[in-house]
């Protein structure tokens, strides 16, 4: 997943992070590369303990939704990866009627970009409830 983050800076040296879709996460670097790798780790201890709590992962917002924030006034957006998979549970297997041509449709798909039938239908789902 791609959370928005914004930095500030009041030296132009040192950065802090906010992540406008995560209350309570923040980071912090004493360059702009640092403080974008510090936040992915602070996302992903935070996403942990969300999880522990038996809570669903939010979801990522975008930088318009969040710009429009006074709190956010005068800071640089970035964009971070986060792999979110681990803290969605663990694999069960289900059966799923589909049609024959679509799923030629998906196997070739899957094949074709490296993933699995699962992969594929996983990643399907993701983006479709994104939207």
């Amino acid at each position: 997943m791609r959370y928005p983050v914004v930095l500030h800076t009041d030296d132009g040296i040192r950065f802090g992070v906010t992540v406008p879709d995560l209350p309570g996460c923040f980071s912090g670097g004493d360059t702009f590369d640092d403080a974008l790798n510090s936040v992915v780790e602070a996302i992903d201890l935070h996403l942990e303990g969300i999880a522990e709590d038996g809570a669903a992962v939010p979801q990522a917002g975008s930088i318009a939704q969040h710009q429009t924030n006074p709190d956010f006034a005068n800071g640089v957006w970035a964009l971070v990866d986060v792999d979110t998979r681990r803290f969605e549970g663990r694999a069960e297997k289900i059966n799923v009627t589909v049609p024959r041509m679509i799923l030629t449709r998906i196997d070739n798909y899957a094949k074709a970009h490296g993933m699995t039938r699962s992969g594929f239908l996983v990643d399907a789902a993701r983006a479709a409830m994104q939207r």
